[in-house]
């Protein structure tokens, strides 16, 4: 079994569901899928149409949003349509709000109970 992966010299943490959705936004095809999927539903085919690779190509790209839980996808027949689901990107957008700016510099929120946070 390999060592868990270390960040700055210690353990990197996985940050509770974070995660798979800042994996699923950081690529620019992803990102673009998500910008199509925000103007509704669509079949999986015209999501692909724009980009230069092919069907399989951008079901992975998809598979990967879904297992963040950004997209769902139904199926009727040979059909796949593709629906965005905002709320991981809520989830995201909750976690960096935690992060404020102020006069100091970037400073984070604490957590409940736990010490002051480290400044950036």
């Amino acid at each position: 079994m390999s060592a868990a992966p270390r960040l700055f010299g210690a353990p990197a943490l996985l940050t509770t569901g974070l995660d798979p959705v800042l994996l699923a936004i950081s690529d620019p095809t992803r990102r673009a899928i998500v910008s199509r999927l925000a103007r509704g539903p669509a079949r999986i085919s015209d999501v692909a149409a724009p980009f230069p690779m092919s069907l399989t190509g951008v079901c992975r790209h998809v598979r990967v949003r879904e297992r963040a839980g950004l997209v769902r996808r139904t199926s009727r027949g040979r059909e796949n349509t593709l629906e965005r689901s905002a709320q991981p990107l809520r989830d995201v957008a909750r976690w960096i709000s935690t992060y404020e700016r102020s006069t100091s510099g970037w400073t984070r929120a604490a957590p409940a109970g736990r010490g002051s946070a480290p400044r950036a």
